[in-house]
């Protein structure tokens, strides 16, 4: 397969195309409807699947009702229309859901997997069973957007919601999905408009010891 111009891109640290779609994640995430506007406005020449993909994505990490907002923005200021329709949204195969969440969730978390299942099973097993299907089979196996851009635009969306417990599992998933520590790095930095200084300086802080205790 051919890979896409946001995926060749993405060698560079950070690239241009990537650039806008953590920031898209993060404004979703945590910023007013105006703000997610002006940022989807400035990613117009982004490859349109890409976006569509970290929208659908964000209802993992905002919710509902703000995936909605942003795929109403996103109609509106791309001019492009949605698909017809979607065969990965075909639920008749729960099972392949299953499989691809657990590889998936396995990359992400490395060696902290087995203890990860186990606390959230701790919380209740619907969450974990959630978590897999749903989230990591369901959402973030999807083919459009690789698993290291996933997973930085998953970090921008912690940081801006402030889910720093989240945050903090996430820079170890981009890291574990084959981001390099100055592509986090510079992912942080590009939403230094949509947290405060404090924050931005903090979340550093916190990356600098996850690539310590990863190095």
């Amino acid at each position: 397969m051919t890979p896409s111009s946001w995926e060749r891109d993405i060698v560079a640290p950070l690239a241009t195309q990537v650039r806008h779609l953590v920031r898209i994640a993060g404004a979703i995430a945590g910023s007013d409807e105006g703000t997610v506007r002006a940022v989807m406005s400035e990613a117009v020449d982004v490859d349109p699947v890409a976006v569509d993909e970290i929208i659908l994505q964000s209802y993992l990490f905002a919710g509902f009702p703000r995936a909605l907002n942003a795929a109403r923005a996103w109609r509106s200021i791309s001019g492009i229309a949605a698909p017809e329709r979607d065969s990965e949204a075909d639920a008749s195969d729960l099972a392949e859901w299953r499989e691809r969440g657990v590889k998936t969730c396995e990359i992400v978390y490395g060696d902290s997997y087995e203890p990860l299942r186990r606390n959230i099973r701790s919380l209740h097993p619907t969450l974990d069973e959630w978590m897999i299907v749903d989230g990591y089979g369901k959402v973030l196996s999807r083919p459009g957007v690789d698993l290291r851009t996933r997973e930085l635009c998953i970090v921008t969306a912690c940081a801006v919601a402030g889910q720093q417990r989240q945050l903090h599992s996430h820079l170890h998933g981009a890291l574990n999905a084959g981001a390099s520590v100055d592509e986090v790095r510079v992912t942080l930095d590009a939403i230094s408009d949509l947290i405060s200084a404090e924050d931005l300086g903090r979340y550093q802080l916190l990356l600098a010891k996850v690539a310590t205790s990863q190095g």
